[in-house]
Formats: C-alpha cells, structure tokens, sequence
C-alpha cells in the first residue's frame, strides 16, 4: 500500500506539506513553530477518532467520576473528531456513551476484561446493556487480554461468541497488538471487525522508521483478517519522557507523529483512533514518567502545543 503521495507527510523524505503548507524538514526554516501550524492545520480539518482519556489529575481507575468531567472533555474533543473509543464500561465509563451520542460522537465501546471473573462480568453486562440502549457502533470485548495473558484463548473467545450472540446487528472485535490476529486465527475469525493496536514507540523503532513501521503493522493485521475490515485502535507518540531503544519521546516527534497518522490514514482510507486525547498521570505507574504524556491536550485539558 503506498503512502508517499504528495499530500503526504514522510518524514525521511525531503517534503512537508499538506494543502494547506509546503516545506524542507531538513532545512532551517523548518522550525518548530511551523511544525506546530501544520499540526494545527491537521487537527483542524477533524481526525476519525480519539480514545478518550476519563481521568482529571489525582484520580485513576476506580475513583468516582463526575458526569460533568465527561461533558466538558468531550465538548472539548468534539470539534476534531467524528468518533471515541472507551475502554471500559464500569466505574463511571458506562457515563461516557450517552454523553457522546446527545453530541453526535459515535462510539467504539469497550468491555475491559482482566483476571477478575466478577469484574469481567460486569464489563460484559455493562457493553450488552449499553449497546442494547443503541449506544455503542463497534463493540469492543477486551484489551489486550491476550498481551498480558489475563486470559486463555479459550475464555476470550466464550466471551465474544456471548456478545455477538445477544447483539448480532454491531459489529464486534477484540482490541489487541496487531501481531496477535496472526498468531491466534481462531481470534480472528470470530471477530466481525479487527482491532489493532499499532505502536512504533513501545518497539523502540526510531522515529524516523515509525511510519513505515505503522504501514507494515496495518498491512500484517490486514492480511491475517483475510478481507475483514481493520480499525488502528491505538498509535501515537509521546511529547514527553524516557526513550526506548531508538525511539525518543519529543515534542517535535509527537507533533509529526499525529501529523503522519492523521494524513495516512486519510491517504489510505484507515479509520484510526489516535491515542490519546488527553495526558493522565495515573499512567506512570504501569508505563514509568512517558506513560503520562501521550496526549494531544495536556492534564489540565490545554492544548500541547
């Protein structure tokens, strides 16, 4: 699949440009300050979805959350994108689905499923009630359960044979890397659409590479789904924090990282979730210092640029 048009942001090619704006990264002029108009310029024209990123700083998973935090986030998001993705359906996220449709946001709805049996219960019964409301447009069953080996194969697909049997009319998928829907056919098979995860940063490739990395990662998770059709749930790059390997977390990357996903994606006609909306601290704990900038509004809902 080509992506180097002329419209086209690749950052190891000479050219920046957009319609909008036409320009040499690899000379002088390029300056931060016209990286962040083209990022403006790219934001501006609206993105295809955000994860929506629930908790204000000093909260985290669990702690009680105010419809009128959901309200005022997705009002601010709601100019720039057509579409969010939730991750869970229990602690206050079972909130965010009926906001998102009194504005006209659609919405990509997740059960987080872990090692807890009560929990995942209670997940699955929160995305059934919700979509049977007419709330959710693509039904999530579980994130990267397969990843951190929450559960076996076996327990995954029972849960997604229950979803699909009580809401046959939504289209249901299982969020994960995108290599797992090579390595576990049977996953993919049951899935009616595939959801992938796409992260160039969290296998340290350089960012220079990421593009092409993100391209090769798309195409992988395209050809194990066999002619279904493929979402990116997740890819992004953080402003801010430790390296891996080669890939370094800037402020300059993260502004062409988003600049390339979003003109990618509207080259090759990909529907992408970009990861995240908003910076939440609580993610230092599982992530380290980076996971708390991933962001295109920083933790006090201000744009980052």
């Amino acid at each position: 699949m080509s992506y180097r048009g002329e419209k086209h942001l690749w950052t190891k090619s000479k050219h920046l440009s957009t319609e909008g704006g036409h320009f040499d990264t690899q000379r002088s002029e390029a300056t931060q300050e016209d990286i962040k108009q083209l990022f403006l310029e790219v934001l501006n024209k609206g993105t295809h979805g955000f994860c929506f990123s629930l908790y204000e700083e000093g909260q985290k998973p669990g702690d009680p959350i105010s419809e009128e935090q959901i309200r005022r986030r997705l009002s601010i998001l709601k100019p720039y994108t057509k579409w969010i993705r939730t991750f869970s359906c229990t602690d206050g996220n079972e909130l965010i689905p009926p906001l998102a449709k009194e504005m006209g946001i659609k919405t990509l709805v997740g059960a987080w499923l872990g090692d807890d049996p009560d929990i995942n219960e209670r997940e699955i019964s929160g995305l059934l009630d919700l979509a049977k409301k007419g709330l959710v447009d693509v039904a999530a069953v579980g994130n990267e359960v397969l990843y951190r080996k929450d559960l076996t194969v076996a327990e995954l697909m029972d849960f997604i044979k229950k979803v699909k049997s009580e809401i046959p009319d939504i289209p249901v998928g299982y969020v994960d890397a995108y290599y797992e829907f090579t390595d576990h056919p049977e996953i993919t098979e049951l899935c009616d659409v595939i959801l992938c995860n796409c992260y160039p940063y969290w296998e340290g490739c350089p960012f220079e590479y990421a593009l092409d990395h993100m391209n090769a990662m798309y195409n992988q998770a395209l050809e194990a789904g066999q002619g279904k059709k493929v979402i990116i749930t997740e890819t992004g790059w953080p402003s801010k924090g430790e390296s891996l390997k080669g890939a370094h977390a800037s402020q300059r990357a993260f502004m062409l990282n988003f600049v390339n996903a979003q003109l990618w994606a509207t080259q090759n006609d990909v529907e992408v979730f970009y990861f995240s909306s908003f910076d939440e601290s609580w993610k230092v704990g599982a992530e380290g210092e980076v996971g708390a900038y991933w962001g295109i509004w920083d933790k006090n809902e201000q744009l980052k640029i």
